[in-house]
């Protein structure tokens, strides 16, 4: 079996220089919360989300969640499906209906290969229903231009 380039000391440096925009729209608004959700972030920071998969936009502000780690506090906010395929990174900028909502900090399995949850990074986790959220809205996962 290969070596697993993300568990540190193979690759060089970060290796993802450019990628294009992954959009979709909201098919399912979510309302519910969780303080002991044990929430197992991949150690892997991409995942490929090909056009027509339904995936899972959970929220958290842990400082100390990223790939590797297990993530409590969480707020969910909605299932949407994929218009433009591409590549999701830790580190993206989150956008829904036109507002940043936070960065991707991690992918969980849990319900996989139904769906993979997608954890962001926010200052205030608010749910689908808080953040006022339609049906149809706009999801874009953009890289930073820092990284």
């Amino acid at each position: 079996m290969s070596k697993e380039p993300h568990l540190g000391g193979i690759l060089d440096q970060y290796p993802y220089a450019a990628k294009s925009d992954v959009v979709g729209h909201i098919v399912c608004i979510l309302d519910a919360r969780s303080e002991n959700r044990g929430m197992e972030l991949s150690i892997h920071p991409s995942r490929a989300v090909p056009k027509g998969e339904i995936h899972e936009l959970v929220a958290t502000d842990d400082p100390q969640a990223r790939p590797g780690r297990v993530v409590d506090k969480v707020a969910y906010i909605s299932f949407f499906e994929v218009e433009e395929g591409g590549i999701i990174l830790v580190d993206d900028r989150v956008t829904v209906e036109g507002q940043e909502v936070g960065q991707v900090v991690g992918f969980d399995f849990t319900h996989a290969p139904n769906h993979l949850n997608i954890l962001i990074r926010t200052a205030t986790p608010r749910t689908g229903l808080e953040l006022g959220l339609k049906l149809g809205g706009r999801v874009v996962f953009s890289m930073p231009t820092h990284v």
